[in-house]
C-alpha cells in the first residue's frame, strides 16, 4: 500500500509495515520536549501523585526558554522547578538559558530523519523540518508519555503544498507560509499532516525549513514535514547527528493526499499580515506606508542565524528611522556568538537595535518588554493576537526579517527589495 512521509513515520513508531489514515494507533516516542512554562512546573505534581518516574531520562529534552531573564518571584520559582526537576528526573539534556526549545533541540543534534518525537508546545512541528513526525501536546498528555513511553495517535491524512520555482532575493520561508496561511486560513491544516515538496522547498537551508515546519501551528496543522535530503545530513552530522537516513523518509509516488495545493515561489512577493492574525495576510504592497513604534526580530521563526543574516543585509550602513525602536532578540546563545563572529550582530546594533536575552520574550508575552499601549509594530514573530505581546490596544503586523528590517529604516512598511537593489 502507497503511503505518505506522515504514514511512513507513524508506523515505524506504531511498530507497524504500514497505516491507514483514520486508524487508531499507540506509537513509541523516541524524544519528549519540554520547556519551563509547560513543563516541569505542570508535570511534577501530577508524577508525585501517581508515584511514578520517568520511563526513559535520556529521551527528555527540557530547555528554560520563557520566563528567562527571571525577574521577579514567579519566574525564579518556575525556573527553580525546573532545575531541581532535571536533578530529580536524571534529565542530562538540559539546556538552561540557552535559547528558545524548537530551535536548541535540533541544533545539538537531537533530531534524525524517521523518529517520533512529542513536545509540551504548540510549535513543536519545527522537527518536521528534519523529516521527524513531531507535534505539540499538553501537560497531561505529556505526563502519559512520560510515564509510559508511548502516546495514542489517529493516523493523519495528508495536505500536500507544492513550491515550484525558486525565492527571489528579499522574499524567504517566513513569507512562503504567511501566503499559505492567507489563502487556506487558521484551520487550513485541518489538524492532519501537512507535507511540503517541490523546488522552491528542496533549495531551502534547515533554518528555512525550520520557519516553514514551525508555522504549521498557524495553519493548523498537527505536523509539518519536509522529507530530508543532502542538506539535512549535512547540517544535523555538523551538529553531532550519526547514521541520518535520508532516503527511507518520502512520500511514494503514488500516494494518496487530502488535498493538493500549489504555489509558485517564483512570482511571490513579500508578505505582511495584519493585525490580529497570521491569516490577515496580504503582499507587502498593499500595507506600504503604514507607520510603526516598533520593529522586532526575535522568536523563533525570526531571529535565528539566518534570520540575523537577511535583517542584517537590509541594515548594514543604515540607522533606524527616528523614532523607531528596533529589537533583536537571537534565537540561542549559539547563533548570537556565531552572528557577533562574523560582525552579523554589529551590523544590527549599529543600526540602532536594543539587544534582548535568548529567549521567547515579548513573543510569548513575558518578561519585560512587552509592547506598551497603542504600540504599533511589525514583527518576525509567528503570532499577532490581540494582546499576545503586551499591551490590547497594541497593534502587530507580521514579516520576515527583511521585512521588518525595511520597516525599521523607512520607519513605515516598505517593500524590502527595494532596500536590497
Amino acid at each position: 500500500m502507497a503511503q505518505t512521509l506522515a504514514q511512513k513515520l507513524v508506523a515505524r513508531a506504531a511498530g507497524k509495515p504500514a497505516v491507514t489514515p483514520g486508524e487508531i494507533v499507540t506509537c513509541r516516542v523516541d524524544l519528549a520536549m519540554m520547556h519551563d512554562s509547560g513543563g516541569p512546573r505542570r508535570v511534577k505534581p501530577m508524577l508525585e501523585r501517581l508515584g511514578a518516574k520517568v520511563w526513559d531520562p535520556d529521551k527528555v529534552v527540557l530547555a528554560t526558554d520563557h520566563y528567562l531573564p527571571a525577574n521577579d518571584e514567579e519566574s525564579r520559582k518556575i525556573i527553580h522547578i525546573a532545575r531541581d526537576w532535571a536533578k530529580e528526573a536524571g534529565v542530562s539534556r538540559f539546556h538552561d538559558g540557552e535559547g528558545i526549545c524548537h530551535v536548541v533541540l535540533p541544533e545539538n543534534g537531537y533530531l534524525k530523519p524517521g523518529m517520533f518525537a512529542v513536545g509540551g508546545d504548540s510549535h513543536s512541528p519545527t522537527g518536521g523540518a528534519f523529516g521527524a513526525y513531531m507535534f505539540g501536546i499538553g501537560s497531561t498528555e505529556m505526563v502519559g508519555v512520560l510515564v509510559t513511553g508511548e502516546i495514542w495517535l489517529r493516523v493523519p491524512q495528508t495536505i500536500r503544498i507544492e513550491w515550484s520555482g525558486r525565492l527571489s532575493r528579499g522574499v524567504a520561508s517566513k513569507d512562503m507560509m504567511l501566503a499559505i496561511i492567507g489563502r487556506l486560513g487558521l484551520d487550513g491544516g485541518k489538524y492532519e499532516a501537512v507535507e511540503y515538496s517541490g523546488s522552491a522547498v528542496s533549495a531551502l537551508s534547515m533554518q528555512e525549513r525550520m520557519t516553514m515546519a514551525n508555522m504549521t501551528a498557524e495553519l493548523g496543522g498537527q505536523a509539518g514535514l519536509i522529507a530530508p535530503d543532502e542538506i539535512t545530513r549535512e547540517w544535523l552530522e555538523q551538529r553531532g547527528a550519526r547514521d541520518v537516513d535520508t532516503k527511507s523518509w518520502r512520500s511514494d509516488a503514488d500516494a494518496a493526499y487530502l488535498e493538493q495545493h500549489r504555489m509558485d515561489a517564483a512570482t511571490l512577493s513579500p508578505q505582511v499580515a495584519a493585525p490580529h492574525s497570521p491569516a490577515n495576510s496580504r503582499p507587502v504592497s498593499e500595507f506600504e506606508g503604514t507607520r510603526i513604534d516598533l520593529a522586532y526580530i526575535g522568536a523563533c521563526t525570526g531571529a535565528k542565524l539566518e534570520d540575523l543574516r537577511m535583517a542584517a543585509q537590509v541594515l548594514k550602513g543604515r540607522r533606524a528611522a527616528k523614532g523607531v525602536r528596533v529589537q533583536v532578540a537571537p534565537v540561542s546563545a549559539r547563533d548570537q556568538a556565531t552572528a557577533q563572529a562574523e560582525g552579523t550582530l554589529a551590523a544590527l546594533l549599529d543600526a540602532g537595535a536594543e539587544l534582548l536575552p535568548n529567549a521567547c520574550g515579548a513573543c510569548a508575552g513575558y518578561g519585560n518588554y512587552l509592547l506598551p499601549e497603542n504600540t504599533v509594530a511589525i514583527s518576525t514573530t509567528a503570532r499577532n493576537f490581540k494582546g499576545r505581546m503586551g499591551a490590547q490596544s497594541a497593534r502587530i503586523y507580521l514579516g520576515s526579517p527583511y521585512t521588518v528590517a525595511a520597516a525599521a529604516v523607512a520607519g513605515t512598511i516598505v517593500d524590502p527589495r527595494a532596500l536590497l537593489a
